[in-house]
């Protein structure tokens, strides 16, 4: 079956599922802003580390096309104003801040001699780069995934990393796509991922959608399942993974981790390179967004929390290196010892 296609450049404007409707309505809306990308990325109505990356080089274009003058010196001041301020939407998933340096650094390199209208098409087309360079780079990820994973039956995820986070294949659920496509039919348990419920409301929606055999569960139920041996494998996303193999992924994730580190279950991490930051040696550094203590109390607009109380919030967790048995990129799989791995899926080129 067809999968969903998240995000997309129609006629003049950014195509995106409003994820924020998920799972009761699929509704698609044209992005024309730099300040409704801003919107939608904060709001969450386009979410996980890839898809946040295509979006915001698509709002750096929507942001500096309407730039009236001739001076190249004076567009460039405005591309970066209009850079930073679409980087201050999120400040955890580092494909955000990655698209859009790559973006300004394509446009640049390549200003000298040109016009402000020339500048304006290179920056457009590296934005539509970045989104065929994702669908390619997941389908690889969903090619290694599904040879590590092609003897194992059952998987357990968490928050949504699938088509819906990416322009098409996913990256923890990429593995799953690709078997679909080769007769595998892989059974996966979706955690609800409280407090948003992107399991529940996102992957198990579009799993569905797939005709993949999707069971979800509450966050608190996974050591149950583990301990009945009832999960092969757990494959989760990334936001930003530090240079030693540090994960930032959803809150719960690290949770999950260890639940799994105790039940002898192996652990994967599944990311395009672009999320890797290897300017942080370790998960320490990564900025953790903090959201709304609403998003509790008032879940979805209804009160399940008391007035008055203090909330924690944290949108992010971080996964030690040491509960990670590999992280799926479409370089390869890095394994332990994670460190020297990755260094070496460096070196690869494409």
């Amino acid at each position: 079956m067809a999968r969903l296609k998240t995000i997309c450049w129609i006629d003049d404007a950014c195509r995106i599922v409003d994820q924020t409707l998920l799972p009761v309505e699929l509704k698609y809306e044209d992005i024309t802003s730099a300040e409704q990308m801003w919107d939608a990325i904060k709001i969450l109505k386009v979410r996980g580390a890839p898809a946040i990356g295509i979006a915001a080089a698509f709002g750096l274009y929507l942001g500096i096309r309407g730039f009236v003058g001739t001076s190249v010196e004076e567009f460039m001041r405005y591309l970066d104003e209009r850079a930073a301020y679409l980087a201050s939407a999120r400040p955890t998933a580092v494909n955000l801040f990655w698209a859009l340096e790559r973006v300004k650094r394509v446009a640049k390199s390549r200003s000298a001699g040109a016009d402000v209208s020339s500048i304006k098409k290179i920056i457009f087309d590296e934005a539509i780069l970045i989104l065929e360079e994702d669908d390619r780079s997941c389908r690889a990820i969903g090619e290694f995934g599904f040879e590590e994973l092609k003897n194992t039956k059952t998987l357990l995820t968490h928050c949504n990393a699938g088509g819906l986070a990416t322009a098409s294949y996913g990256t923890a659920l990429a593995p799953v796509y690709v078997g679909q496509e080769r007769g595998h039919i892989f059974n996966v348990y979706s955690d609800e991922t409280r407090p948003l419920l992107q399991g529940s409301r996102i992957t198990a929606f579009e799993l569905k959608e797939a005709g993949i055999p999707v069971t979800t569960i509450c966050d608190n139920m996974a050591a149950v399942l583990m301990a009945k041996g009832r999960i092969d494998a757990v494959i989760v996303g990334a936001d930003r993974i530090a240079a030693n193999g540090d994960a930032a992924n959803k809150i719960g994730t690290y949770t999950v981790a260890v639940l799994a580190k105790h039940h002898g279950i192996p652990f994967y991490v599944a990311a395009p390179f672009s999320t890797f930051d290897l300017t942080l040696a370790d998960g320490s550094g990564i900025p953790i967004e903090e959201r709304d203590g609403r998003e509790i109390t008032h879940g979805f607009g209804r009160q399940t929390g008391c007035d008055g109380i203090g909330v924690f919030n944290p949108a992010f967790d971080v996964t030690p290196h040491e509960l990670i048995t590999g992280i799926i990129t479409e370089r390869g799989i890095a394994r332990k010892p994670l460190t020297e791995n990755i260094s070496k899926l460096k070196l690869i080129t494409h």
